[in-house]
């Protein structure tokens, strides 16, 4: 079986919903992720945050303004009278929900059950259309078989257990449509797995069945060697390992989700990155195969911070270290790159939630500064140890870049460096020119 999942560009439209339907090919058996129309999930977002501001009737605006995106497309997508008003019943159904919470007390589980709207609305209509079309499709409820556990991290194992019981209740079935993004927590209440979870979803499923191919279907012609929203001239890079893939997704790549390479490399599931728009296009294979040793992207992670700590307790200490790694830990907080001396130790994070509190706990062991606004650059690629002239090339590119921070060798795949916010554009165009001659 394939995964084939569609993002919220994908899905944004009546004909954006017919081509993706065009784009399954019916000849094998398949499983269909669809994220939300794009900008629902926003728009979801801001209803949650209105009605915990207790505003009610902002909240009923935003939902009096979405809900004329659906009618829209119900109208456009679908051609007969019948379908038209099951297209249309459900949107009503849909959008009374939504009201419903503007009347009583709105909690915590009630939010996660209105960001689950999106993804529920449009696997639906998706597969009205189908049916429209005489194309036999099974819609298969996400939360009857995607779960977390208590620490938010996926359950693999009811997962895989109840997503196969699912499966096996439409043996003859040769294509199913599920929901990106939505699960149930330990609990059983709706939830979800954050923004940009339908990728994750499809990893997970994919994983789970020990599928033949995960298909990542988004608006570009794959992984690029480069932002293309800010270097001009990148292009999409053939193959990648599930490391380098990897690497490059947590570290700022957004076509993918950052956790979603880690089941397909477990289960050995290739991951193919297409584009919607360009279906002709190659795209990016990501597998167990790296394609040689050599410098194959740069990507960026923006909203970071540094917290550097001084102490003269550190010098010939041991267990030192570990005293400040079991503060993060104790606020769930994880560290990107890190640096030591003989009495000072630079670490960064994105998660600047328990900032203070860390802070105050670091305090006991020395001095503590903390600057904001920074970027992670990472370079990626395969290198070997080996091979000599990697640094080289890196370091010159970025001569005229003032570094602040450097992490070589923890990683055969990555050479990061920490640059102020202010010189992320220039330091990706050096790259582009030093590494790949584009200018």
């Amino acid at each position: 079986m394939q995964i084939l999942k569609f993002g919220g560009t994908s899905v944004g439209s009546a004909e954006r919903i017919k081509s993706v339907a065009k784009l399954v090919n019916y000849s094998n058996r398949k499983m269909v992720v669809l994220s939300a129309m794009s900008g629902t999930t926003d728009q979801l977002v801001k209803i949650t945050n209105a009605l915990f501001q207790q505003k009610p009737k902002e909240a009923s605006h935003i939902i009096n303004e979405l809900e004329p995106k659906y009618r829209d497309t119900v109208d456009k997508l679908f051609t007969t009278d019948a379908f038209k008003k099951n297209g249309s019943e459900v949107i009503t159904e849909h959008f009374n929900l939504l009201r419903s919470f503007t009347i009583d007390m709105f909690t915590h589980n009630e939010e996660k059950t209105i960001l689950a709207e999106g993804e529920l609305l449009s696997t639906t209509l998706f597969h009205y259309y189908l049916e429209e079309q005489k194309i036999a499709s099974v819609l298969l409820p996400a939360l009857n078989f995607m779960r977390i556990d208590e620490n938010g991290e996926p359950d693999m194992e009811y997962i895989e257990t109840h997503l196969k019981e699912e499966l096996a209740k439409h043996p003859k079935s040769g294509l199913f449509i599920t929901q990106g993004y939505i699960c149930r927590n330990a609990f059983g209440q709706v939830d979800n797995l954050k923004r940009g979870g339908s990728d994750y979803t499809a990893s997970l499923i994919g994983a789970a069945i020990k599928a033949d191919e995960i298909q990542i279907w988004t608006d570009i012609d794959g992984m690029h060697n480069n932002d293309p929203r800010y270097v001009p001239n990148t292009f999409p890079i053939a193959e990648l390992s599930f490391d380098e893939a990897a690497e490059l997704a947590y570290f700022g790549a957004k076509i993918l989700h950052p956790y979603c390479i880690r089941p397909a490399k477990k289960r050995n599931v290739p991951v193919r990155l297409l584009n919607t728009m360009k279906p002709q296009a190659r795209g990016t294979l990501i597998s167990r195969n790296a394609s040689g040793d050599d410098i194959k992207a740069v990507a960026a992670k923006d909203n970071i911070t540094v917290i550097k700590m001084q102490s003269t307790r550190m010098l010939m200490a041991y267990g030192f270290l570990r005293s400040v790694f079991e503060v993060f830990e104790s606020y769930k907080t994880p560290i990107d790159m890190i640096t030591t001396s003989e009495v000072a130790v630079s670490l960064t994070i994105d998660d600047t939630m328990h900032l203070d509190e860390i802070t105050i706990e670091l305090k006991k062991y020395g001095t503590v500064e903390v600057e904001k606004d920074q970027t992670i650059i990472c370079v990626v690629g395969d290198f070997l140890a080996d091979k000599h002239g990697y640094a080289g090339k890196i370091f010159d590119a970025l001569k005229d870049i003032p570094i602040r921070m450097i992490s070589y060798g923890g990683s055969k795949n990555n050479v990061s460096v920490l640059v102020k916010a202010e010189h992320k554009k220039d330091a990706l165009l050096a790259l582009n020119k030093g590494l790949f001659n584009i200018n």
